[in-house]
């Protein structure tokens, strides 16, 4: 299982992501460039020191992260998406692609991917913060597939 977050905007959600990646044996790829200079200033305050514990590969761009690539379905979560979350069926190969949080991704991420789901809202809310659905993808991917 992996996390892709493509051109993360903000540090701290980045951050997060990583923790997030370290506390569950997932592998994280960050596809730049990022919306902030990528070190570990940048994310010392949401990463902590789990920047060094976590099987972390960044990508110069889309193309890279393409080409470096193992086999296995990419899974989009963007709220363009028809199929929910709790309806999908992951597999251990899948890597989640997280969009940008100030734009997603563009129409050829989104056709590159072989699924795409969202987050089920209520009433008229538009998204969640990135790493929190992140967090839950994850948890229910891991559910599923251990």
């Amino acid at each position: 299982m992996r996390l892709a977050s493509y051109q993360p905007d903000i540090a701290p959600n980045l951050g997060s992501m990583i923790r997030l990646c370290a506390c569950f044996g997932v592998s994280l790829d960050i596809i730049e460039p990022c919306g902030f200079p990528l070190s570990l200033k940048a994310l010392r305050r949401s990463a902590m020191d789990y920047a060094d514990i976590v099987d972390m590969v960044r990508h110069d761009s889309w193309e890279s992260f393409q080409a470096d690539r193992k086999s296995g379905r990419l899974i989009l979560l963007t709220t363009k998406a028809d199929e929910v979350l709790w309806d999908f069926k992951f597999k251990d190969t899948d890597t989640l692609v997280m969009g940008r949080e100030s734009a997603g991704v563009p129409t050829e991420v989104h056709n590159a991917c072989d699924a795409h789901i969202k987050l089920p809202m209520f009433g008229k809310a538009r998204s969640l913060n990135v790493a929190m659905t992140a967090g839950m993808a994850i948890s229910e991917a891991l559910k599923q597939t251990r």
